[in-house]
C-alpha cells in the first residue's frame, strides 16, 4: 500500500499555513448515482484522518498539510479505490471526483485498486492502448510546458514532430489522423497559428488549470470515438471550487494568466470558473523590450465554465477559444541587414491570422439507480487567414526605398459547426454496462484563396514581374456528419472482462465518405491482482480535411478546376495485444504489441510516391494534384512502459519504441513513411524535496532519443524552377536524417504561505543544445553557394514562470 506519513507535528503546521481542504464527492461509476456512506480515508495518516460521505455522496477533508498525499476510498459492493500523488497547497482547495466500480460480489469490500496503477483511464470501455493524464502530469514532465500534446510526447509509442509544434505522431501515423474532442464533442485544432490540415501548433490555447483528469488513446479506441484514424484526446472541463472564491496568477515566457473560480451560489453548489491569458512577447513590445525580432508573436486564449447541479443531476455552460497573429514585415526596413530572418521570406511582407472557438452545454440527468443521460449542444468555429505584399525596393545612399507594395497572396479559411453528442449508459446488473449514442455536426465552410507566382527578370537590374492572379480556391459548402454508436462492457467474473461495440461514419460531402459499420472489440484477462493480458482490434476512419476536396489544380479563367471532391475518408484497422504487471506498490511494467493495416490513403492518380500519409505536420499547406483513395501502408511495433508512480519524493518514467511504418503510392512501390524513425526512447524523472515549512523544491529531467526523419535526394534542377526544395521521386524517403537527442531540466520552487503560494520554475529545453535536423530547404542566395540547407530543431530555450494562488 503507498503510504503518506501525516503526524501531529504536520497536522499542527498545517493549522499555522491555514491549510486548505481535499473535497470532492463519490458516484457509481457506470450510474452516476451518489453514494452516500462512503469512506474517504488520508493514506498513513496517524492519526487516521477520514470522513464518510453526506447523504449526496460529498465529503470535506480539512485542515491537511501542503505537499503530496494519496486517499483511499471504499464502500461496500464497490471496489475500493486509491487515488496518489495528490497535490494540496496552502492556497488552494483541491476538488475530486471520484467514481467507483461496482464489485461483482454483492458484500464486502473489495481491494481492487483503481487510480492508483499509474497511467489508469476513466473511460471504463477502453482496455488497452489508453492512459489517463492529469494536470499534475503535464506540469512534471520536463519540456511540456503545460501542454497536452508535448505531455502525450513522453508515453510509449508517440514522439513529437517538431520540437516548434506540438503535432505528434503515434504509432508511425500522421499527426494529421488525432481527433481532439472536448466535453464530448469533436473540436477544431485547439492550438495557435493553427495551419489548415494539422492537429498542432506552437503554442496552445487549452490551459491545464482548468483541464480535469482526462484520457488520451493510442489505437484500437472504443466506438464513441470516430473520425480518427491516429489518436483520440477527450479532454474534459473541471468545475469551480462550489465552496470558496480562488484566484490564480501567472506571468511566463508563453503567457501571462489570470484564473478565478468560486461558488455562484453555495446553497445550491453552483460555481464559477474563467480564465484568460496573453502573449507575454507581446507585452514586452508594448514595454520596448526587444526580443531579437521585430515579428513578435502575439496571442490571447479564453475559457469559462458555469456549473448548476442539482439532486438528479447538473447542467454546464462552457467555452474555450483564441486568437493569434504574427506580422513578418521587411518593407519597414530602413537598410541592409545581413542578418538570417528568424521567419518568413525575405522578398515579401507577411500577415498571418487564426482564431478559433468553441462554446456549449452540457446537460447530465440520472434516471433511476441504473441509467444516466448525457447530452452537449455545442458551436464552435476556426478561421485562418493570411496576405503576402511583395516588396519592391532599392538602395539608395545606402538606405532602402520602398517603391511598391503590390498583393502577391490573399487566403481566407473559415469553418463552423453545430453540434449535439447524446448518449444514455445504462448498469445491466453488477456484470454488464451498455453505452448508446450518437455524435452529430452540422458544417458549414468557405475556402477563398488567390496568388500570384513571381517571375524573374532576365535583365540585370531590372525588378521581378508579377503574374495575373490565380484563384485556387473558391468554395462554399454546408455538409451533415453523423456518428452512431453503442458499445457493451461485461464483467464474466473477476479474472475475464470484455467490450464489444460498433459505430458508423457518414458524411454528406460526397458519395464516398459513408463508413457503414466500423466494429470495436477489447477482453482482457486478470489471472491475479497484478497481471492483466489484454487484446483489442478496431476498424476505424477519418474525413480528409475538408480543404484539400476544393482545391483547384488547374484554372479556367477564374474558376479553379476541382478535381478530388470525390475523395472518402481514410480507413485503418487495429490489432493490439497488451500485457500489464504491478510490479511493486508503485511500479508497473507494460508491454504493448500492435498492427495496423491502412487503406484508402489519398494517392495521386497519375503514378509517383506522394501519400498523404506523409503530410499533416508544419507551417505550410499542402496544395494536392489529382488525389484518389488507392494507397496502402502499414505501422507494426513493440512498446515498453515502466513507471515509477509518484511515492517517497519520486517520480520515473521509461518508455520504449521499436516500429516500422510503410506506405504504398500510385506508383505500387514501399517506402518509408516520414515518420518511421524506427525506434523512439524517453526517460523521464522528477524529484521533490519538502522543507520543515512545507516549501517545496522540485528537479526534473527528461531524456529523447528517436530516429531521424526520412528524405530523399534533391532534384536541383527542378528545385531551381520551383525555388524550393524538390526530391527525386523515385527516390523519396530512401535517406534518414541522423538520430535526434534531446536532454530538458526542469527546476522549481513552491513556497506555502498562510492563504498564499508561491511558485517559480524555470524550464531548460534541449539543454545540450542539440542541432536536430528538421527537413532540408532552398535558399538561393545562400553564402555557402550551395541553396540546399539544413533547417533545424529548436535549440536552447530557457522558459520561465512565476505563480501566485490566492
Amino acid at each position: 500500500m503507498l503510504r503518506t506519513t501525516l503526524t501531529w507535528s504536520s497536522i499542527l503546521t498545517a493549522v499555522l499555513l491555514n491549510a486548505q481542504a481535499i473535497r470532492g464527492d463519490v458516484k457509481d461509476a457506470e450510474s452516476l448515482i451518489s453514494l452516500p456512506g462512503a469512506t474517504v480515508l488520508v493514506v498513513g495518516s496517524d492519526p487516521v484522518i477520514g470522513t464518510v460521505t453526506d447523504a449526496e455522496g460529498r465529503f470535506s477533508l480539512a485542515g491537511l498539510p501542503p505537499g503530496r498525499t494519496a486517499l483511499q476510498v471504499r464502500m461496500i459492493g464497490y471496489e475500493e479505490q486509491l487515488l496518489s500523488g495528490l497535490v494540496l497547497t496552502s492556497a488552494k482547495d483541491l476538488v475530486i471526483n471520484v467514481r467507483l466500480q461496482s464489485a461483482l460480489t454483492e458484500l464486502g469490500e473489495v481491494e481492487v485498486v483503481g487510480d492508483a496503477e499509474p497511467g489508469g483511464v476513466r473511460n471504463e470501455m477502453a482496455l488497452l492502448s489508453a492512459r489517463q493524464f492529469s494536470v499534475e502530469e503535464t506540469d512534471r514532465y520536463a519540456g511540456s510546458r503545460g501542454d497536452p500534446g508535448r505531455m502525450a510526447s513522453n508515453f510509449a509509442g508517440v514522439q513529437g514532430a517538431d520540437d516548434s509544434r506540438n503535432d505528434i505522431v503515434i504509432r508511425g501515423n500522421s499527426p494529421m489522423g488525432v481527433l481532439w474532442r472536448f466535453e464530448g464533442v469533436n473540436i477544431p485544432n485547439p492550438n495557435h497559428f493553427a495551419i489548415p490540415g494539422t492537429g498542432g501548433g506552437p503554442v496552445t490555447i487549452l490551459n491545464n488549470k482548468y483541464l480535469a483528469n482526462s484520457d488520451f488513446f493510442t489505437g484500437a479506441f472504443p466506438a464513441e470515438f470516430g473520425n480518427a484514424t491516429a489518436g483520440v484526446f477527450d479532454l474534459r472541463m473541471r468545475n469551480g471550487n462550489a465552496d470558496k472564491h480562488e484566484f490564480t496568477a501567472q506571468l511566463g515566457f508563453l503567457g501571462t494568466e489570470l484564473m478565478a473560480e468560486g461558488p455562484l451560489s453555495k446553497k445550491h453548489r453552483s460555481s464559477y470558473l474563467v480564465s484568460y491569458r496573453y502573449s507575454t512577447l507581446r507585452l514586452f513590445g508594448f514595454l520596448g523590450i526587444r526580443i531579437g525580432t521585430d515579428a513578435i508573436p502575439q496571442y490571447q486564449d479564453a475559457a469559462f465554465r458555469l456549473h448548476f447541479p442539482s439532486k438528479k443531476g447538473s447542467v454546464s455552460f462552457w467555452g474555450i477559444g483564441g486568437s493569434s497573429r504574427i506580422d513578418i514585415t521587411i518593407s519597414d526596413q530602413e537598410k541592409p541587414d545581413t542578418a538570417t530572418l528568424i521567419y518568413g521570406e525575405n522578398d515579401r511582407d507577411q500577415y498571418f491570422r487564426s482564431r478559433m472557438g468553441t462554446m456549449g452545454a452540457t446537460a447530465t440527468r440520472t434516471l433511476n439507480e441504473n441509467t444516466y443521460v448525457k447530452a452537449t449542444l455545442a458551436l464552435s468555429g476556426q478561421g485562418i487567414n493570411s496576405d503576402h505584399r511583395y516588396v519592391y525596393r532599392r538602395v539608395v545612399d545606402g538606405r532602402f526605398v520602398v517603391d511598391s507594395l503590390p498583393p502577391l497572396l490573399r487566403y481566407r479559411f473559415e469553418e463552423s459547426k453545430a453540434m449535439l453528442y447524446v448518449f444514455a449508459n445504462r448498469k445491466l446488473g453488477l456484470r454488464t454496462s451498455l453505452r448508446v449514442g450518437v455524435n452529430s455536426e452540422q458544417q458549414w465552410a468557405s475556402y477563398l484563396d488567390s496568388a500570384r507566382t513571381i517571375t524573374p527578370s532576365t535583365v540585370s537590374g531590372q525588378p521581378n514581374t508579377l503574374s495575373a492572379w490565380r484563384v485556387r480556391w473558391d468554395a462554399r459548402v454546408s455538409v451533415t456528419q453523423l456518428q452512431p454508436y453503442a458499445q457493451l462492457r461485461h464483467r464474466f467474473n473477476e479474472q475475464w472482462t470484455a467490450t464489444v461495440g460498433a459505430t458508423s461514419l457518414y458524411n454528406s460531402i460526397n458519395d464516398n465518405s459513408f463508413s457503414p459499420i466500423e466494429p470495436r472489440f477489447g477482453i482482457s484477462y486478470a489471472p491475479d491482482t497484478r497481471q492483466r493480458i489484454s487484446a483489442g482490434y478496431g476498424l476505424h476512419s477519418q474525413m480528409q480535411p475538408g480543404y484539400l476536396l476544393f482545391y483547384g489544380a488547374t484554372t479556367n479563367g477564374r474558376d479553379p478546376q476541382e478535381q478530388n471532391t470525390g475523395i472518402g475518408p481514410t480507413r485503418a484497422h487495429h490489432w493490439v495485444l497488451g500485457y500489464d504487471l504491478r510490479a511493486g506498490r508503485s511500479l508497473r511494467v507494460k508491454v504493448e504489441a500492435y498492427y495496423q493495416w491502412l487503406f484508402n490513403i489519398p494517392v495521386s492518380v497519375r503514378p509517383s510516391s506522394f501519400s498523404l500519409v506523409n503530410t499533416g505536420a508544419g507551417f505550410t499547406r499542402f496544395f494536392p494534384d489529382s488525389l484518389r483513395n488507392r494507397g496502402n501502408g502499414y505501422n507494426q511495433g513493440v512498446e515498453l512502459t515502466v513507471e515509477h508512480a509518484f511515492t517517497k519524493g519520486w517520480y520515473g518514467l521509461f518508455t520504449a519504441s521499436l516500429f516500422d511504418a510503410k506506405y504504398r503510392g500510385s506508383d505500387g512501390v514501399w517506402r518509408n513513411t516520414s515518420f518511421n524513425g524506427r525506434n523512439a526512447f524517453n526517460l523521464v524523472l522528477a524529484r521533490e524535496f519538502t522543507t520543515k515549512k512545507k516549501s517545496m523544491v522540485s528537479i526534473g529531467a527528461k531524456l529523447t532519443y528517436a530516429g531521424g526523419r526520412w528524405y530523399g535526394p534533391v532534384d536541383r534542377d527542378a528545385s531551381a524552377a520551383a525555388q524550393e526544395v524538390v526530391y527525386v521521386d523515385s527516390l523519396v524517403n530512401t535517406k534518414q536524417f541522423r538520430p535526434y537527442f534531446r536532454a530538458d531540466l526542469k527546476l522549481g520552487y513552491r513556497h506555502n504561505r498562510p492563504k498564499v503560494m508561491h511558485e517559480v520554475g524555470l524550464d531548460l529545453v534541449n539543454v545540450t543544445g542539440q542541432r536536430n535536423i528538421l527537413t532540408l530547404s532552398y535558399a538561393p542566395n545562400h553564402p555557402s553557394g550551395d541553396p540546399i540547407r539544413e533547417e533545424y530543431q529548436l535549440g536552447f530555450l530557457p522558459l520561465f514562470f512565476y505563480k501566485v494562488e490566492f
